[in-house]
């Protein structure tokens, strides 16, 4: 995914947007984006017109999204608490909501309005103040109207015309124009996610996201006709896109592949789509489903469709998927747009240990502790025992100089 050429080329990006602020931004646009612009953010007019120029149908399937992906993220809210001991000891944690977060939304061969909405409505649910968009501007100049209507409609104001791995700098160390935030989400191609990978640190970020992919395991009962319009549906995002079929059926896959021949040829990035099936479209068959089911575990795909009769009978041996699927008639799709789950994933086997993007990634947990002079004279010493062990006598001094006041 990365090499030292790209890696240096992003160091250089950046370097210059920290230098050169506004007119890096306004120079690396002309050359990337073959854009010529000279306001960055978005003016509020042209976000409020977005609204006359996106059909009604749309407004319409928005506004049902969004009420399913707020229904499904309210309930990631963590809950502060407090908890009362012996001798006054108090201890709690708070829960409180970063400031100010930037979402990246990426431009170029497809527009991605579905991406502000799985990265804003987590940040409004968690109470961000501050939710900036950033996103690269088509050849003139501006962005897609049903990104910015998306932006109205979830009432964010600040919008930049800035992508790539500038775009990443400016959130991450600020410009004249824009100021630096907390966080960056949201998804990007290898230069943005290089960048990102670069930064963290002297910002948060999300996760360092690869190619899509996604598993496919079937039984007897799939439809090879699902199946292949569904390995599809991810192979149009990038040619480095990896597709995995795992079956106990050898008919289902060789039915699989001859269906992905005849809806090919219908597709308008059937180039795309080509390039990834060639390249990394793989069929696994196992003699069992616990077999398939332990294979998709090794992969631990960014989405795992399970195409089997009765698939919760095998969701709890599910233990690696960003997202699961369940059943013939829940395609991926629907998590990408509308159902409510959160399509930014993990991807590239970092699903063993990272989650889907949430009201979580949004918040902070600070911790809070109470102690009385009598509930701290009674641990005094064993605290001060291992201060001791771990030889770090400043902290044993000062619980000593505590104790000593306390017998004055």
């Amino acid at each position: 995914m990365f090499n030292e050429t790209i890696e240096a080329e992003v160091k250089t990006i950046i370097g210059k947007v920290r230098q050169e602020g506004d007119s890096a931004l306004l120079e690396y646009t002309r050359l990337f984006d073959l854009s010529e612009i000279t306001a960055l953010r978005v003016e509020n007019d042209l976000i409020i017109k977005s609204e006359s120029k996106v059909s009604s149908s749309f407004i319409t399937t928005v506004d049902e999204a969004i009420d399913n992906i707020r229904a499904y993220h309210i309930n990631q809210l963590p809950k502060a608490f407090e908890i009362k001991r012996d001798q006054g000891i108090i201890m709690g944690q708070r829960i409180l909501p970063l400031n100010r977060v930037a979402l990246y939304i990426p431009g170029g061969t497809a527009i991605y309005p579905s991406t502000v909405l799985m990265n804003a409505i987590p940040a409004q649910i968690a109470g961000v103040k501050e939710i900036v968009v950033l996103s690269p501007p088509g050849i003139n100049g501006e962005l897609d109207s049903h990104v910015l209507y998306v932006c109205h409609r979830l009432g964010i104001t600040e919008i930049y015309r800035v992508g790539g791995a500038q775009a990443i700098a400016a959130a991450t160390y600020g410009t004249e124009s824009i100021k630096k935030v907390d966080k960056i989400v949201g998804p990007g191609n290898r230069y943005v996610t290089m960048a990102k990978k670069i930064v963290f640190g002297d910002v948060a970020i999300d996760m360092i996201a690869g190619p899509s992919e996604i598993a496919v395991v079937a039984d007897s009962t799939a439809s090879p006709e699902f199946i292949a319009a569904d390995l599809m549906a991810q192979a149009e995002h990038d040619a480095n896109a990896r597709l995995f079929l795992i079956t106990t059926d050898q008919d289902i896959a060789s039915s699989v592949i001859a269906e992905l021949n005849v809806q090919l040829p219908k597709l308008s990035r059937d180039d795309t789509i080509s390039k990834a099936l060639d390249q990394n479209f793989k069929v696994h068959i196992a003699a069992t489903l616990d077999e398939c089911i332990d294979f998709a575990n090794t992969i631990a795909p960014e989405h795992l469709e399970l195409a089997i009769e009765n698939p919760f009978d095998y969701l709890d041996t599910v233990i690696n998927a960003g997202a699961i699927f369940l059943g013939n008639y829940t395609p991926e799709t629907l998590g990408d747009y509308y159902a409510g789950t959160n399509h930014t994933l993990p991807t590239n086997g970092t699903a063993r240990f990272s989650s889907p993007l949430g009201v979580y990634d949004f918040i902070r947990r600070p911790s809070y502790l109470y102690y009385t002079e009598e509930a701290l004279r009674s641990v005094n010493a064993s605290v001060q025992e291992f201060a001791e062990i771990e030889g770090l006598t400043a902290h044993k001094n000062a619980l000593e100089v505590r104790n000593h006041a306390g017998k004055k």
